[in-house]
């Protein structure tokens, strides 16, 4: 199993992409730490991370109408790492498309 999922790629995201230090979001494994973060960034990517923020997100509650009447739902919580890159070091997601 691997720990990265995806990068999170949102307009939130994209703005600490472009200030002053490197910053990206990745959807890890709930199990993962810090350090496992970390490594698996450097080994998959080739870049120096600096430092590594996760945090766990809370699910939405959603519901909708039909005609058994209100469905009540919840999308499932995940863990967001957000990575800090060393000045010079950059994350191209697209190159491999």
């Amino acid at each position: 199993m691997s720990i990265l999922k995806r990068p999170i790629i949102t307009e939130k995201t994209a703005s600490l992409m472009e200030q002053g230090t490197p910053q990206y979001g990745f959807e890890v494994a709930m199990g993962a730490s810090k350090a496992d973060v970390k490594k698996e960034i450097e080994r998959v990517y080739e870049v120096e991370v600096v430092n590594v923020n996760t945090m766990i997100v809370n699910g939405k509650r959603r519901q909708r109408f039909s005609k058994r009447g209100v469905v009540h739902g919840k999308s499932p919580n995940y863990k967001k790492a957000i990575i800090t890159l060393k000045d010079g070091h950059e994350i191209d997601f697209y190159k491999h498309i």
